[in-house]
């Protein structure tokens, strides 16, 4: 039998849970047990009594909620203390990005504990309603739209009124991926005029099918890695790219910059000059700001004015909307349990394609 334990986050600005009642109800359905450590769910809306009548059980701390856990699913990585309380040869699922957990994937390996990253779910289409990345930047992508609407010193849609008409906003996104993508429809709902840019050719149509006018910029080719990310630019691609950006910029008044390259530092798109240029009052929401930002001045949890432009780097944008991102987030970790199951018993297959993928931590062994 699995015995699932859902410890509380103790993370700064962390409100989620990675299991909330309506997946806990399927999960005991199927044969598992699960523990809930007390108000573990609070934060995001989830009371102790709402797991209760899921069919779990509360446990009272830390140490009692890990008791026997064969997995333990947990939205951030564990601290030191956690990891000490961890039983050995257990299971533990949660976000474990490499580069920032390095000691503490070591750690867990140290005590025998197998560990899967939640990030490193594949693009693969039998993944996808596991992909935590995706369903947590439909929330970051809604949430950047709201704080930049708020910093903005104006109003995003066109109004009509007895003092006169006031004109729309501008919104550019930067970025057309999950949570571009989402900026976009939310910013054109708020009644913005909306415009949006990708270095992959394909994410025109998709800018476009939201409302947004797609920014182009001929580069001769296309700029598409693998699993249908943005690659890396050339030196001259990427001038070219900034050039372009600092000249439509001049017009915008809300930016939202959000162009990763998986594993490498987040690509430098809107230059000092270009800032330079931009109307006073300007904002930009650099939701790449924990990978280096895509902007100049961009300071992760910080809001920097410079050349009269707020330049602000939220952090963690999904707990700050944590009742649907946690609901997400679980329908993510039950279709994931339910893949790792066989027989009501947990299998961690390491030549599956999904498994293998997720895998950072295996029979006291550090995998790449």
């Amino acid at each position: 039998m699995i015995r699932i334990a859902v410890p509380k986050e103790r993370a700064a600005r962390e409100a989620r849970v990675a299991l909330v009642p309506e997946s806990v109800a399927k999960l005991v359905k199927s044969g598992a047990t699960v523990s809930v450590e007390r108000d573990a769910g609070l934060a995001a809306g989830f009371t102790d009594a709402n797991y209760v009548t899921a069919g779990a059980t509360i446990a009272a701390d830390l140490a009692a909620v890990l008791t026997d856990a064969t997995l333990v699913c947990k939205v951030q990585p564990p601290s030191v203390s956690e990891v000490a309380a961890l039983p050995a040869a257990a299971t533990l699922i949660c976000y474990l990005a490499q580069a920032g957990s390095a000691e503490t994937i070591t750690a867990l390996a140290g005590r025998k504990v197998n560990a899967l990253a939640l990030e490193k779910v594949p693009r693969i289409t039998r993944a996808q309603s596991m992909d935590v990345l995706s369903s947590q930047a439909t929330v970051s992508g809604y949430k950047a739209v709201l704080i930049g609407a708020t910093a903005l010193p104006k109003m995003l849609p066109m109004l009509t009124t007895a003092a006169g008409t006031l004109a729309p906003a501008k919104i550019f996104v930067i970025g057309a991926g999950v949570a571009g993508l989402q900026a976009i429809a939310t910013a054109k709902r708020l009644g913005g005029i909306v415009s949006g840019f990708d270095v992959r050719p394909a994410a025109q149509e998709q800018i476009a099918s939201l409302g947004g006018t797609p920014l182009k910029i001929d580069l001769g080719h296309s700029a598409e890695g693998s699993g249908g990310y943005a690659k890396e630019q050339a030196e001259d691609d990427a001038i070219k790219t900034q050039h372009a950006i600092a000249k439509h910029v001049e017009q915008v008044d809300l930016i939202i910059t959000t162009a990763a390259i998986p594993g490498r530092k987040a690509p430098l798109l809107i230059t000092e000059d270009a800032i330079k240029g931009m109307k006073p009052g300007s904002v930009i929401i650099d939701l790449a700001c924990e990978t280096g930002g895509n902007a100049a001045f961009t300071k992760p949890g910080e809001t920097v004015v410079a050349h009269d432009v707020s330049i602000i780097g939220p952090l963690n944008l999904p707990s700050q909307a944590s009742f649907h991102a946690s609901q997400m987030l679980s329908r993510n970790f039950l279709t994931l349990i339910t893949h790792l199951t066989k027989d009501n018993a947990l299998v961690l297959d390491a030549s599956d394609e999904i498994t293998g993928a997720m895998l950072v931590a295996l029979d006291g062994q550090v995998r790449a």
